[in-house]
């Protein structure tokens, strides 16, 4: 039955030789002969306990009580009973023939240790010996009800406590049946009962009245012993004499009617461990209801559960702070991991685990935060995106890029608009820890598809959050991103605040940009914004002017002065005004993007998207009411932001939305003169009316406009409008040696009817008209036509044709 073996290693830290496991110092309890002490696997280092007792010889008393408590150990198994691994006997001395038992557990420590190690007080320390005596007490009824054994010896050092703060019930050397009909007395049943201590034994026990026990019920002598643990735990003393358990000075007086019915001196009248539970007054408090609860969550409904999930945060704050940390949270985490609690859990364990030191919150609770990430439960997903900011930062480059980034991804593309935001705002702490990889592989490619999103609200955290996280593109990322992300798409933008989020991060990442892309690009995008309908963003339009002139004036000055370096130079000047911009952009985005915690279901037309900071109140009234802004069809392809003569003649790769920004050129390989070219030709163009070309113009405007906002709206839905005039002009115009060469798709959208606009808006005759300033005495009216409500470059026209009608009629 045991395996015997040779030799032992001397010294207790040594251990024994073929035994898998280490043996460490003893503790300084321990039951009757038995040395209770630390050990770890020699596998894998996870801690154990091992117990050691030593004997004469083979035929020893106590080697022989130990052999029955190592087989009792070993087939009977009850969650409060201690859990065996291993047990082996050795041979430790030939010459002597002394001979040593080990039993290998769980990992436990000694009960009266542990209570002094958590210094429990008041009725946190009631609470907590309420949930032990509770699990003594049923495994007790386990041994006397459903097994029919009686244990002998429950006192306070036959319990020890988990690394879980669960009591368990050892010490299995006297356990016996319980012989009802049996004639052969003490050898049939407690047959070591002389291990036990006199204070320890009842009445009849002591006297050896085997008559008496046998006609007593199974749970006499063990009720008799949790009588006398439920005085040693509250007078924290240990029992020297029987006459002892008098006192009850120190018994609670919901436990006192109990204690005295355990300690019946009539055995047939001892209560029964069962009842105990039952019947106890004692057992009804927070602690043990919220273990119970979490012990058979499986059994409870959605409803319950959800309910019991709404007020654990609470609760967790007046429960004993380390059973929370050692026994409810781990309860909790193995049941979100495996699905029997409900995404309403995770609040409770973010809140119990922020208790936990980093490390140790790093080991145990992580772990299942991320293995959550791959579930399929929408309520799930909207739960870790919701509560990311308490343990984002915890995560490792390599787990969020490796196993975290592809499950937030789904959320992209998901049909439902707040969880599409949710994940949108998660990149906020995701992205610092992408790869260069992930990150123009795949985060650009989701964020470009976001940026002609039919939610105005993401549209505008789009552009914020692309500002925010243009630090960890690398150069030529940049170069082919920013500028036509924030320039084509954001300030075309029909939602004001989107156009104010665009004017906004293009100051914030101005150190990015040369000043060739700030004379051509940049700034005549933003001058446009000067008339825009929408005060606040005519506001910041002009605060960005005055920001890239300065930028401009810093740049003459250093050209002037013959620095060699002058390009670098006025990057780092840029950078003390650049910090307090992204400073501005990201406190605007943490501290408006933590959503509250609703449901799936929930409308993103109840949550305040992120806007930029410095809105008026006007701004914030339009984030707030989406629903006033219906989204506007895509100003380009979804294909990525490309540049802006791609977005107007590579028709044949606009709906090709899986390739991002992978087919745009980078930036130096264009000459960026002709895209802020076409834009100044169309502002200055479209509000004057030539009159010999104006009737000409407008028949092709009115077939080529979609609806009346994409004909007036610069930054409209229309497919970028600008672009499209400027492209055969450039035939006759002196410029052009300095404009981008035109497409060599070019050809196939000018066979159309754009060919016949780009005809119309040109003045063949003179060369410069491309370019040419509004005459001033016409600058006005027509400007406040060109943005009026539907309102057509050929008003002036049909206005003259009435007055002839008039004077015809005369």
């Amino acid at each position: 039955m045991f395996k015997f073996l040779k030799g032992v290693v001397a010294g207790s830290g040594s251990g024994i030789k073929d035994l898998p496991y280490n043996v460490g110092e003893p503790y300084s309890t321990a039951w009757g002969s038995w040395t209770h002490f630390r050990g770890t696997s020699k596998d894998d280092g996870s801690p154990v306990s091992i117990f050691s007792l030593s004997g004469s010889s083979a035929q020893d008393g106590h080697i022989i009580a130990g052999r029955n408590g190592v087989k009792r150990l070993r087939t009977v198994r009850h969650p409060n009973i201690l859990s065996f691994l291993h047990s082996t006997e050795v041979e430790a001395d030939t010459a002597n023939g002394k001979h040593v038992i080990y039993i290998v557990t769980e990992p436990v420590i000694p009960l009266s240790e542990k209570i002094k190690e958590l210094g429990l007080q008041g009725s946190k320390r009631e609470e907590y010996y309420a949930w032990g005596l509770h699990q003594i007490s049923k495994a007790v009824s386990f041994l006397n009800n459903d097994c029919k054994l009686i244990h002998g010896n429950v006192c306070l050092t036959s319990v020890v406590v988990t690394q879980t703060l669960d009591w368990k019930l050892h010490a299995f050397d006297v356990l016996s049946e319980f012989e009802v009909n049996s004639e052969a007395g003490a050898s049939a049943m407690l047959q070591f009962e002389w291990l036990i201590g006199s204070q320890y034994k009842p009445m009849e026990l002591l006297k050896s009245d085997w008559q008496t026990i046998r006609k007593s019920p199974p749970w006499a002598i063990d009720s008799w012993g949790l009588g006398c643990l439920i005085y040693e735990i509250f007078s924290g003393l240990k029992l020297a004499k029987t006459e002892d358990l008098r006192d009850t000075s120190a018994i609670p007086k919901s436990l006192l009617p109990d204690y005295q019915r355990l300690l019946s001196s009539n055995p047939s009248r001892r209560l029964n461990p069962a009842k105990l539970i039952d019947n106890g007054e004692y057992f009804h408090n927070k602690l043990v209801e919220t273990i119970q609860f979490m012990e058979i969550l499986n059994l409870k409904d959605s409803v319950e559960k959800d309910s019991f999930f709404r007020k654990l945060p609470n609760l967790a704050e007046q429960l004993p702070r380390q059973i929370v940390l050692k026994k409810l949270l781990p309860l909790l985490s193995s049941a979100l991991e495996f699905g029997s609690a409900t995404a309403s859990a995770l609040a409770p364990v973010l809140k119990m685990g922020s208790w936990l030191p980093s490390d140790e919150f790093n080991g145990k609770v992580l772990p299942t935060v991320v293995k959550l990430f791959a579930s399929n439960d929408r309520a799930i997903r909207v739960g870790l995106l919701q509560h990311l900011d308490q343990f984002g930062e915890s995560l490792s480059a390599q787990i969020v890029d490796e196993q975290v980034f592809s499950h937030v991804a789904t959320g992209f593309s998901d049909t439902s608009a707040f969880l599409r935001e949710l994940t949108l705002k998660s990149m906020l702490i995701l992205a610092p820890k992408l790869s260069q990889r992930t990150l123009t592989g795949s985060l650009l490619k989701y964020l470009s598809k976001l940026q002609v999103d039919e939610e105005p609200a993401i549209r505008t955290n789009t552009t914020i959050l692309l500002s925010n996280i243009a630090s960890y593109l690398n150069e030529g990322t940049r170069k082919r991103v920013l500028i036509n992300a924030f320039t084509i798409r954001a300030l075309r933008d029909t939602f004001s605040p989107a156009r104010a989020a665009g004017v906004m991060a293009l100051t914030a990442t101005a150190s990015y940009y040369d000043m060739t892309e700030i004379a051509t690009r940049i700034l005549p995008s933003i001058v446009v914004l000067i008339i825009d309908p929408d005060s606040d963003v005519r506001t910041k339009a002009l605060q960005a002017i005055d920001q890239f002139l300065q930028i401009s004036k810093q740049y003459h000055e250093k050209m002037n002065s013959g620095d060699s370096h002058e390009t670098s130079a006025v990057e780092n000047t840029l950078i003390p005004v650049n910090t307090s911009l992204l400073g501005w952009a990201m406190s605007s985005f943490t501290a408006k993007g933590k959503t509250p915690e609703h449901g799936v279901a929930t409308s993103i037309k109840s949550e305040t998207p992120v806007a930029p900071a410095g809105s008026n109140t006007g701004s914030a009234n339009k984030i707030s009411d989406l629903t006033d802004h219906p989204a506007p069809p895509s100003p380009t392809s979804t294909d990525g932001w490309a540049d802006a003569e791609q977005a107007a003649f590579d028709e044949d790769h606009r709906n090709k939305e899986e390739e991002g920004w992978d087919d745009v050129e980078p930036l130096e390989d264009f000459k960026p003169p002709s895209a802020p070219s076409a834009i100044i030709q169309a502002a200055q163009k479209r509000p004057v009316v030539n009159s010999a070309a104006s009737s000409a113009r407008a028949k092709p405007r009115k077939s080529t406009s979609s609806t009346p906002e994409e004909d007036d709206d610069l930054w409209g839905s229309a497919p970028v409008p600008p672009v499209k005039l400027v492209a055969k002009s450039t035939e006759d115009d002196p410029w052009a040696s300095i404009a981008v060469p035109a497409p060599k798709t070019s050809s196939k959208p000018l066979t159309g009817p754009r060919s016949s606009v780009s005809a119309a808006s040109v003045d063949e005759s003179d060369p410069w008209a491309a370019i040419a300033a509004a005459p001033p005495t016409t600058r006005v009216k027509p400007l406040a036509l060109g943005r009026g409500a539907k309102t057509k470059a050929a008003a002036p026209t049909k206005l003259g044709a009435q007055r002839i009608e008039r004077n015809s009629g005369h």
